[in-house]
């Protein structure tokens, strides 16, 4: 009895540890990859299908990890299986990287369409169709925290809309403004419902879902995703357009090829800190952290991209921060809460005429 509740011990700090780390990957992937998206564009390129491949396209790096993780299995058990995912759990990472693939080519598209400042005030409403589809597939409970959260960082987003309608591009057509502002909508839709599919993945898998378990699931998903905008690629024909795209490419042909590889690692951070935090937390924690995150996206795009910094997105900052605190405050209540009802009440014998 005492060993186990030590090994719960042990397993309940190395998860608040491997969700501190995929809390820090979703950040760098939240704020970079749009960035270093908008980069491209700004600078020249055009292919959408070949950003939306690079959302998912450094999937390769996964492989160094999971080595690391199956030695280290085979020093405890010389027979341990190279791959610890099982056919159901491989055909639900293999659907969930179609519609990640298809949701990376809408999102690519409003970028290339988009201000960063607009596009993230509209991803941000995919908070919104997290908690939704949350309750729906996987039955998250909601306190009167969670709902808080929900609603300032909703708000938030609503806030910085309005002054979106002028800060179309020069040179782009209203039609294809608009054109991207409903994609990416569609998009932040489309992730909201991804992100508690991938919970509830994990909650039909029929096996116990370990974190190197949890990065087969990332290698599998972002293989398939890759697939679906390759063949988006090859149909557009953006590999032929790539090495005269590169030439034209307005920060020089190298950084062209750096811009292409950062933007690959960035995004892989995204992914792999996203299905990392569902793992150890939930679906409506990891929409949560992408929602808090749109401020600090929207002060890099001011500093990186000479963005306008309206007053109303720093009432939008203090929003989110605002629904990120209550957020956190009603999880470390429910915590405590649950830890006290777990400690068995110990109760001292009572003395009497049998105890003489």
């Amino acid at each position: 009895m005492v060993e186990e509740m030590v090994a719960n011990k042990v397993s309940a700090k190395l998860k608040k540890t491997l969700l501190i780390l995929n809390c820090a990957l979703l950040s760098l992937g939240t704020c970079g990859g749009p960035l270093i998206m908008r980069l491209y564009f700004v600078h020249g390129g055009k292919r959408v299908w070949l950003s939306s491949a690079l959302e998912t396209g450094g999937w390769p790096f996964i492989i160094i990890p999971l080595i690391i993780t199956y030695l280290h299995r085979r020093r405890t058990a010389p027979s341990a299986a190279l791959f610890l995912m099982k056919p159901r759990l491989f055909i639900g990472a293999a659907v969930v990287g179609v519609l990640t693939g298809a949701d990376d080519y809408l999102y690519a598209y409003g970028v290339a369409r988009l201000p960063i400042s607009t596009s993230a005030l509209i991803i941000a409403t995919q908070l919104a169709f997290t908690a939704g589809f949350a309750f729906l597939l996987v039955r998250q409970r909601f306190t009167s925290y969670s709902i808080n959260a929900v609603v300032l960082l909703t708000v938030g987003a609503a806030v910085l809309a309005l002054h979106t309608s002028s800060d179309r591009p020069a040179g782009e057509s209203k039609k294809e403004y608009l054109l991207g502002f409903c994609l990416t909508l569609v998009a932040a839709a489309l992730y909201g419902f991804v992100l508690p599919l991938v919970e509830l993945t994990y909650n039909k898998a029929k096996q116990a879902i370990s974190y190197p378990l949890v990065m087969e699931f990332q290698l599998v998903m972002c293989f398939f995703a890759t697939l679906f905008c390759t063949v988006g690629m090859l149909i557009n024909n953006d590999f032929k357009a790539i090495p005269k795209e590169a030439t034209a490419f307005g920060l020089g042909e190298a950084t062209y090829y750096v811009v292409m590889v950062v933007s690959a690692i960035f995004w892989q951070c995204f992914f792999l800190g996203a299905v990392g935090v569902i793992f150890c937390a939930s679906s409506l924690l990891s929409g949560i952290i992408i929602a808090v995150l749109l401020p600090v996206t929207e002060v890099l795009a001011v500093v990186f991209f000479q963005e306008k910094f309206q007053a109303e997105k720093g009432v939008a900052l203090v929003l989110c921060l605002w629904g990120f605190v209550s957020y956190f405050y009603g999880e470390m209540k429910d915590s405590k809460k649950k830890s006290s009802e777990a400690t068995p009440q110990v109760e001292m014998p009572r003395s009497g005429p049998l105890d003489l």
